[in-house]
């Protein structure tokens, strides 16, 4: 028997307001038929001014607490990942926590854009592993409309508002929990998607910016690579995968990763088309989706990842 971290529920929210490529088309230079072709978006959820971050980060935490079956009171750790926190300081996971009701846990927030749920995934999983923690919730969320540049019909459109979030919980186990995360970043790569502000530069929020060929390319290659690694990590192939959850980035981004692997496309969580980038929520988001209509059953064998800015991106392979 192994202690390792065990799923015992998913969550997920998002904003009110749910917008159309048509909708969109109405204030920005573009089209239904542009945008769905070349990446499968059709809606996007934009939260308005009294939805944020850590509002929707609770939201989903309460209903991963709800789907676990356990109280607030008996989580000890919270990471959030975002790279779109209420304030700079404090954390946004002391929010969530203070909404929770929880009187004192470890609360701290995790950036690494796209691929902020992987690495607070691996975060927590290393402290209820250790010891450290014994029932953590894991949150991804992101109120992204509020760092793009609605001028920029090449990013703009991309874009989507929400929060994932699920309860774990360090268990000995013979088969079920996280059996291997691998990350990786790569600084070199800055100027090909990132934001052109922040308090220690410019002062400023600043604007998403992406050279859009450039990502896509190392996306299908370094995602392909951290699977396949991840998986030998765990002594598994891509041919014992029941479910892979993405990050949902482009639905071309998702088909060419999984001819790369081999894997059959119906094994693909797909939600791009109803979420759009929702950056570090779009994982945990997903696999919500999948948890709930049924398709990710218990003992079945789910690789989680992603890739953003920076560049980051990892996987984490999971005997749900």
């Amino acid at each position: 028997m192994t202690r390792r971290s065990v799923f015992l529920g998913t969550g997920s929210a998002l904003p009110a307001k749910r917008v159309s490529n048509a909708e969109l088309a109405e204030r920005v230079d573009t089209s239904d038929e542009w945008i769905t072709e070349r990446t499968g978006i059709r809606f996007r959820h934009i939260a308005d001014d009294s939805e944020t971050t850590a509002s929707l980060a609770t939201d989903a935490a309460r209903r991963a607490l709800e789907s676990a079956g356990i109280e607030a009171a008996q989580i000890d750790l919270i990471v959030l990942a975002t790279a779109t926190p209420d304030q700079t300081f404090p954390a946004s996971a002391t929010k969530v926590q203070a909404a929770l009701g929880i009187d004192d846990c470890v609360a701290f927030d995790v950036g690494a854009v796209c691929s902020g749920f992987l690495y607070a995934l691996q975060v927590a999983d290393a402290m209820l592993t250790s010891g450290a923690a014994n029932r953590a919730i894991v949150i991804g969320a992101e109120t992204f409309s509020r760092i793009l540049d609605w001028e920029d019909r090449a990013t703009c459109v991309l874009f989507g508002d929400g929060a994932g979030a699920v309860v774990l919980e360090a268990e000995e186990t013979d088969g079920r929990g996280i059996l291997a995360t691998r990350l990786h970043a790569d600084g070199r790569h800055n100027q090909l998607l990132y934001v052109d502000g922040g308090p220690s530069t410019t002062g400023t929020v600043g604007k998403v910016r992406m050279r859009g060929r450039e990502v896509f390319r190392h996306a299908v290659v370094n995602l392909a690579s951290v699977m396949t690694e991840g998986l030998a990590a765990a002594g598994l192939t891509a041919a014992d995968v029941d479910w892979v959850v993405p990050h949902q980035a482009n639905a071309r981004i998702l088909d060419a990763t999984a001819r790369k692997l081999g894997l059959a496309p119906e094994k693909v969580v797909v939600t791009v088309d109803i979420h759009a980038n929702t950056s570090a929520a779009s994982v945990p988001l997903a696999l919500d989706v999948a948890v709930r209509d049924g398709r990710i059953k218990r003992g079945d064998l789910v690789v989680l990842e992603a890739m953003g800015g920076g560049f980051t991106w990892g996987a984490s392979i999971v005997r749900f």
